[in-house]
């Protein structure tokens, strides 16, 4: 079957291209989500006629997911789940587990738009893809953790390792100051 695009969609192509698609893609998803519609000569016309919107309407989005992704840059979101022993997790975490764990920290975020490979089912730290456009993905880093005592107490340690790290910086910085005032102090005598 083949289709007008609306809209900008990864792997397949860019508004106004005219691409052959499977016709269970199309029927299924690309025409009842408006991505797309019916490469016909009346469907012709009426793009044409609207592609100067559609395309604003495009930029419009993409400004608005790039705001957001400058927000969630850098983020760091737990997820609470309980698990074994061993870091086993039971159950896993899902693209919607983290969506939702998006929306309980104030990001509108839904499940298709998360990527994962496959579920995580170990406790630990993971980074997680978020497609808020197809020109922009950002990507964010997700804890699992037993307890929001256990995130918080990663947080602080983390913390107080890059504090420890600034010092020994500072230190370096410092030795290194100091031998090179040497060195001239011998180059001088």
């Amino acid at each position: 079957m083949e289709v007008i695009l609306l809209e900008r969609i990864q792997n397949l192509g860019q508004i106004g291209d005219r691409v052959k698609v499977r016709p269970g893609y199309a029927r299924n998803f690309l025409l009842p989500q408006r991505k797309a519609m019916r490469a016909t000569k009346e469907n012709l016309s009426y793009f044409e006629t609207q592609r100067k919107a559609l395309v604003a309407l495009n930029d419009q989005r993409r400004g608005e997911a790039e705001v957001l992704a400058e927000k969630l840059t850098g983020q760091v979101l737990p997820v609470v789940r309980q698990a074994a022993d061993n870091g086993q997790l039971y159950g896993s975490v899902t693209a919607r587990d983290v969506a939702i764990a998006m929306e309980q920290f104030g990001f509108e975020i839904n499940g298709r738009q998360v990527q994962l490979r496959e579920p995580i089912k170990t406790l630990g730290t993971q980074t997680v893809s978020i497609s808020l456009h197809p020109d922009v993905v950002v990507d964010v880093t997700i804890i699992v953790v037993r307890s929001m005592d256990d995130f918080l107490n990663q947080q602080r340690r983390a913390a107080e390792a890059d504090e420890q790290l600034d010092d020994a910086y500072e230190l370096a910085e410092e030795s290194a100051a100091y031998q090179a005032d040497e060195v001239e102090e011998e180059e001088e005598v």
